[in-house]
């Protein structure tokens, strides 16, 4: 088997960063040709999605000085998961093995090589997981590691603490080509493939430059996209809290004849108040549960491409 590798990197707004992941991904890959881990022709793929400042110029800069690195330019920006999945499919039949990765070197490049071992050893899928969440506040912290358990009850199963650093041979990449929705969370598709796959534990550093492309706001969207996109536990919950407050309202209902019989019937002025906010307020959700779920579908039927690439830097022949 030739091994050729593919590392995808999605890139939006990288130029900060971008010259010094290129350096430290050359050094690594000349490292693991030279180990004769991976073909001669393997290659770094920078996804642009959409930057507005010189990233796409940088990787056209760097193809044009090194054919070992690729440029994918997208024609607008579709986010981090569309990106990251346009890197994927572009690639899937030139490469045997992909790696993907953020570019901003917070994942630790030298854990490639204990996942190519664990791929030449037969495994599929090889997750990159955060061995601890020391260079981390402790308000990202706890709400990071929140996200994986919620997501978990909720029905979304993913690897805690693993986000998109991760491993996929070719018989994998086929697999996730046959998932075609439309909204994405690969952290939960990926684990639905259902190859044999593996762990690789490391430490996350600190972002070399540049500021981070996930807010808390971002990160709340984020969950729900992959909630959503998952699980219809959101609805069940609904189901189940309007069963329960059904079964509630007979209790009250016999409460007020027990009331009215024995004479004590009292104008509760209050707690019909607050029976009517509460109940509004539940309905109010249910209907914005089910919206969000309507909205999905009303994305997927449409059938519009997940992203559309406007320009493929690679070597001729590379495939």
């Amino acid at each position: 088997m030739e091994n050729r590798l593919y590392v995808v990197i999605p890139c939006y707004n990288e130029e900060a960063v971008l010259p010094e992941t290129a350096k430290r991904l050359k050094a690594k890959m000349t490292s693991l040709i030279a180990d004769g881990k991976i073909s001669t022709t393997s290659r770094v793929a920078f996804v642009n999605d959409g930057s507005k400042d010189r990233t796409w110029e940088l990787i056209e800069h760097l193809h044009g000085e090194d054919p070992l690195f690729s440029g994918i330019n997208l024609s607008r920006n579709r986010g981090h998961q569309n990106a990251l999945l346009a890197g994927l499919m572009t690639v899937k039949d030139r490469a045997d093995v992909v790696i993907s990765m953020d570019a901003d070197l917070q994942d630790d490049i030298n854990a490639m090589d204990e996942m190519i071992d664990k791929y030449l050893s037969g495994i599929d899928i090889v997750y990159g997981v955060r061995s601890r969440r020391t260079t981390d506040t402790f308000f990202k912290r706890v709400t990071a590691e929140s996200f994986y358990k919620i997501m978990d009850k909720m029905g979304a199963k993913t690897v805690f603490n693993h986000a998109d650093y991760r491993l996929m041979s070719k018989r994998a990449l086929q697999g996730l080509a046959g998932f075609t929705e439309v909204n994405l969370f690969l952290r939960g598709i990926v684990p639905l493939i259902g190859y044999k796959s593996d762990v690789v534990y490391y430490e996350r550093g600190e972002r070399f430059a540049g500021e981070s492309k996930y807010p808390l706001s971002k990160m709340l969207a984020f969950a729900v996209e992959g909630v959503t996109s998952l699980s219809i536990h959101p609805i069940r919950l609904i189901t189940g809290l309007g069963f329960f407050i059904f079964l509630m309202s007979i209790v009250i209902l016999i409460y007020s004849f027990i009331r009215h019989y024995i004479g004590e019937t009292i104008q509760g002025w209050t707690t019909l108040m607050v029976s009517i906010w509460a109940i509004g307020g539940l309905i109010l959700l249910a209907l914005g549960v089910v919206g969000e779920y309507v909205g999905k579908i009303y994305l997927e039927t449409k059938g519009r491409p997940r992203f559309i690439i406007e320009q493929f830097l690679d070597e001729p022949g590379n495939g």
